[in-house]
């Protein structure tokens, strides 16, 4: 299995992705999110030229705030600089899009936007949407000057599509090279996972090899100490911000859509949607994603409970971490990305390499 590492776009902490790649990470994933951290594409071009051999690419682009077209000249440029370990993952955006007060993409638009950007990727013509949805417009568009350097298309940019639901990895299955999917808790919802990609792919008549179709992961892991608790402070320090960032997402779910919070929140929800609604509704979006996979706010840190890192992150002893991983590769997952908080990254980076990466059974 391949551990890879999810970066908030920084675009003075390049060393943070050189740093993995000599820690022998294999993938570096760019987080698009443009009201919180740098232009993806900026930081993956100062990356791209200060590397050699990590693959690198968005994590993920995000379909609402580009169309097709930028995004695929975006990473055809990183592709020129990082010829051969360029890679584009995208998704519908749920903190890019909420975090101004905007819906991420429907899985129609989703669709449509992916079938657009897929030819585009290739260097080829594609018919694009154009105008608006009540006269919408087609237009057939490529990249007319592919050669002198100004993109790559000659080597293959793969597409990793985002998902966390039937539709969304059936889109990974009819369109995507390859998926990343909610991080599986045993062998057997990777499984059902795999069903949701294959059962897409099979609409369009395709046939997925599992050999061949790349999936990854996105947690946060900590190596626990012997006899240190799953919540020490240690540990909150490590993935606090990966677990509060999933009650941020369970809190939009409950508000755009009425979707009911896990059963592990249920000893902090009513507490938490009380402190998040005291602020104004028309601010709220601002304020619900506050400190995203960076930092915990003073005032959630509460909220950073074991059962929410339990539900969220990848804790526990080299051991228990190592048995999962295998299990997981045995059930098709090729790759867990980790995402730690910003303070303690490199530190988290440096721990992560140390017990995890050189022990992994790799086929």
């Amino acid at each position: 299995m391949d551990i890879g590492v999810c970066v908030a776009s920084h675009i003075k902490d390049i060393k943070y992705v050189v740093r993995a790649e000599e820690l022998g990470f294999s993938h570096a994933w760019l987080a698009d999110s443009q009201m919180i951290w740098s232009d993806c594409y900026a930081t993956l071009a100062l990356a791209a030229d200060k590397t050699n051999h990590i693959k690198l690419g968005t994590g993920v682009a995000i379909t609402g705030t580009r169309p097709a077209a930028v995004n695929a000249a975006g990473i055809a440029t990183i592709n020129a600089i990082a010829p051969g370990r360029t890679f584009f993952g995208v998704g519908a955006g749920n903190t890019a899009m909420r975090i101004m007060g905007m819906p991420p993409h429907r899985i129609k638009e989703l669709e449509r936007y992916l079938k657009e950007i897929k030819p585009l990727l290739r260097g080829e013509e594609s018919a694009v949407q154009l105008g608006s949805k009540s006269a919408p417009q087609e237009k057939y568009i490529r990249h007319v000057m592919p050669d002198k350097g100004f993109v790559n298309f000659d080597d293959p940019i793969p597409m990793y599509v985002s998902g966390f639901g039937p539709r969304s990895l059936g889109l990974a299955g009819k369109y995507g090279e390859g998926a990343v999917v909610a991080f599986a808790a045993s062998g057997g919802i990777m499984e059902s996972m795999w069903h949701m990609i294959e059962e897409g792919a099979r609409q369009t008549g395709r046939v997925i090899n599992r050999d061949e179709f790349y999936t990854t992961a996105l947690t946060t892991m900590v190596v626990l100490e012997p006899g240190e608790a799953v919540d020490s402070p240690r540990v909150k320090e490590e993935c606090g911000a990966f677990a509060i960032a999933a009650v941020h997402y369970a809190y939009d779910q409950y508000r755009n859509f009425g979707h009911q919070p896990p059963n592990y929140l249920a000893g902090v929800w009513d507490e938490y949607t009380q402190l998040i609604e005291s602020f104004p509704e028309e601010r709220r979006h601002q304020r619900i994603h506050a400190g995203h996979n960076c930092w915990v706010l003073p005032e959630e840190e509460k909220f950073v409970t074991k059962q929410t890192i339990e539900a969220s992150c990848l804790v526990g002893t080299q051991d228990q971490i190592l048995d999962q991983l295998n299990t997981l590769e045995l059930a098709g997952l090729n790759q867990v990305m980790i995402l730690p908080p910003f303070d303690p990254r490199y530190k988290v980076l440096d721990q992560v390499a140390k017990h995890i990466i050189p022990n992994l059974n790799r086929s």
